[in-house]
């Protein structure tokens, strides 16, 4: 099932921004579930589908990207898709992503798995009858292969995939910094710098991070907005410390469970130095590049009827996995 980009669509940011721009909201029926941390702080969760607590239906655990949502492209779509494979699918938003901000002065961040930890670790104590498989993507896809990495053998997952993950963050924090890449960086970094001024006005800040409120204009890369924020707010020593720990490359050896990682060589968000080299991988990582799709693109079809293989790919991979189909 290889990907071959729609007519007039090969460009990589063409790519990136199609389904943002185009595709239409599906209007899923969804039940939220808000999920309590051990700190206090919650997570919201958008169940497609939710099973009872017997049920023997797979379910399929979702993470968004940097600023994503369930209003994203990419979730819909593969909800959809699993709900026509009667898979459940859930998507755990990372703090204050879902519309209402977290409780804390912290946030989220490429390698926090913890949350994310918690959240599968009730699921699978819920729903005991179920077999559990983790997608994530960009943000959220480097997060979860880190997560089955340190988890090795004991994770509830049966199964992950992971699609357009910046495996080598530093690399990524300056590909952005280059070229039409400078739009996404910029448009990130402004919701980044949006959440972080509410974040102000809630906290005394000055107890976290010496970045004063007036400055946070001042954050216009992610070196810059990692380095005042997320590394100091996280337990980092510095930007560059915090890539180096969260990267998830250094994390496949240990990945214990069937793994798929997705990637295309155009992706603007990255070089192809992210990708990891043959003996990096545990012998359950499978690596598949595309040369296009650019990032969490992979639109085929053309461009009047445009086909979304990236929702595909993923379930009938989690498919395979769960029925042990060839």
């Amino acid at each position: 099932m290889s990907f071959k980009p729609a007519f007039g669509l090969g460009n990589p940011h063409v790519q990136t921004l199609f389904a943002s721009l185009f595709r239409k909201d599906l209007h899923l029926a969804i039940e939220v579930e808000r999920f309590i941390l051990d700190d206090g702080d919650f997570v919201e969760a958008h169940w497609h589908n939710k099973p009872q607590t017997n049920t023997t239906k797979p379910i399929v655990i979702l993470f968004h990207g940097l600023n994503g949502s369930f209003k994203s492209p990419y979730i819909q779509g593969v909800m959809k898709e699993c709900a026509r494979a009667n898979f459940s699918a859930v998507v755990m938003h990372f703090r204050g992503c879902s519309g209402v901000e977290n409780n804390t002065a912290r946030a989220y961040h490429s390698g926090d798995s913890s949350d994310a930890r918690s959240w599968i670790n009730y699921v699978s104590k819920k729903y005991t009858n179920a077999k559990l498989f983790g997608v994530g993507y960009s943000l959220g896809g480097n997060m979860l292969l880190k997560l089955v990495g340190e988890d090795g053998d004991s994770t509830p997952l049966s199964g992950v995939v992971s699609v357009s993950a910046p495996l080598q963050l530093d690399d990524s924090a300056h590909r952005v910094q280059k070229g039409f890449s400078k739009f996404y960086q910029y448009i990130l970094l402004n919701d980044l710098n949006k959440a972080l001024k509410k974040k102000f006005k809630k906290y005394d800040m000055a107890q976290y991070i010496s970045l004063k409120e007036e400055k946070v204009e001042d954050l216009k890369t992610f070196w810059d907005f990692d380095g005042a924020y997320t590394a100091p707010m996280h337990g980092f020593q510095s930007a560059q410390d915090y890539y180096t720990k969260c990267s998830a490359k250094q994390f496949l050896k240990q990945v214990s469970i069937p793994t798929l990682i997705i990637h295309a060589l155009d992706d603007p968000f990255m070089t192809p130095a992210v990708l990891p080299l043959e003996e990096e991988l545990s012998t359950r990582v499978k690596l598949e590049v595309s040369k296009f799709g650019g990032h969490v693109g992979f639109v085929a079809g053309s461009v009047l009827k445009p086909q979304y293989w990236l929702d595909k790919k993923v379930v009938n991979s989690l498919k395979k996995l769960c029925y042990n189909e060839k």
